[in-house]
């Protein structure tokens, strides 16, 4: 009788150890197999750094994170799993939902990263590969596909858990027409961002103004509910994105050309010059380095002003660039003031003359 219970106490003992050793296989395996995917990794991410394309560098950095999740856990639920089979426990049972749900969200997590570092890397590349798309573009697209992802996933996962997406869905047109009318401020200024990433009328970078608000400044980020502005004086400016839908906007950054616009004043005195200092101040801006002949270049007589016969210039600049521009205008004006005194006249300045056809005879009492 001893003997038998020892017998058994024996078995049962081996039968509790074997299901113990192969948790603890099922978990050595695991960090196993990590710690060799965590080390191929670097020597693919070693070769893939060589090569050109972004593509292969967005992919290697979002997997680390996503894939190490998805391992332990496939080993940690199939422990589990054996550790229910033992123990029966009603706890264990939630395993399988689990393990279904950190699979699409591990997916998911490696989706949202890859569309991040895809974005990041494609931003930080598309001057030198020359690509065509600017940032507003890039930041609104990947904006797009981490929304759609996450949403399919939220689907997914309610499909997963057995709930109905029909429902769903009907409950969320119901759901959005209440939302609408409690948030229709933040509706509109999505709404807001949306035209402004399909409209483009800035971008990220540009230096904007609107002549209706006192908004200037340069465009720093574009989001679905505000834009921010750095303002002249450093300021850092947030304007909700549906006011752009009712301001206009001016985007002196996507300028052709600068124009300079100009009138000169002579002395009523060197009229007979003036016909000569317009044609030289003519040429003068035809030939200049400066200044774009083939646009429209104006210089005329316009004007006999109260104090001075005046002529105006009308050309414009080969650039843009606002500190160049003053350079070439500055250099344009100089040389009218040496064209004006070569041709012995003068600019004009307030002056009064007091004429006595009689002269000055004495002072009578």
């Amino acid at each position: 009788m001893d003997i038998m219970q020892t017998l058994f106490g024996v078995m049962t003992y081996l039968d509790i150890r074997s299901w113990i050793i192969q948790v603890f296989i099922v978990v050595f395996i695991t960090l196993l197999i990590n710690f060799i995917q965590s080390r191929l990794l670097v020597k693919i991410r070693a070769q893939v750094e060589k090569t050109k394309s972004y593509w292969d560098d967005a992919l290697i950095d979002a997997v680390p994170r996503p894939l190490t999740l998805l391992i332990w856990l496939i080993g940690l639920t199939l422990a589990a799993e054996i550790v229910k089979e033992e123990t029966h426990s009603a706890i264990f049972s939630a395993v399988e939902p689990i393990r279904d749900i950190g699979v699409v969200f591990a997916f998911t997590w490696f989706l949202v990263n890859f569309i991040r570092q895809a974005e990041k890397h494609i931003i930080s590349n598309r001057q030198q590969q020359e690509i065509k798309f600017d940032r507003t573009t890039i930041d609104a697209i990947a904006r797009l596909l981490r929304i759609s992802v996450i949403i399919t996933a939220f689907l997914v996962i309610l499909q997963t858990l057995g709930y109905s997406i029909s429902g769903v869905l009907a409950f969320g047109g119901i759901g959005g027409i209440i939302v609408g009318f409690a948030a229709k401020d933040m509706l509109a200024n999505f709404f807001g961002g949306l035209m402004i990433y399909l409209d483009r009328p800035f971008s990220v970078g540009d230096w904007i103004r609107s002549p209706d608000q006192e908004i200037e400044g340069t465009v720093e980020h574009i989001g679905w509910r505000l834009t921010h502005i750095r303002t002249p004086d450093k300021r850092p400016l947030y304007v909700p994105n549906s006011v752009f839908n009712t301001i206009s906007v001016e985007n002196p950054s996507r300028m052709t050309h600068r124009c300079i616009h100009e009138t000169i004043g002579i002395r009523y005195e060197d009229a007979g010059k003036m016909a000569d200092i317009v044609a030289a101040v003519k040429k003068m801006l035809k030939e200049h380095d400066g200044i774009d002949s083939r646009q429209t270049v104006v210089v005329n007589f316009s004007k006999f002003a109260s104090l001075s016969l005046d002529f105006f210039i009308y050309a414009f600049t080969s650039t843009t660039d606002g500190i160049r521009y003053h350079e070439i205008k500055q250099d344009v004006l100089l040389k009218i003031i040496n064209i004006i005194e070569k041709h012995g006249a003068k600019c004009v300045f307030p002056t009064s003359t007091l004429q006595n056809p009689r002269g000055v005879t004495g002072i009578q009492k």
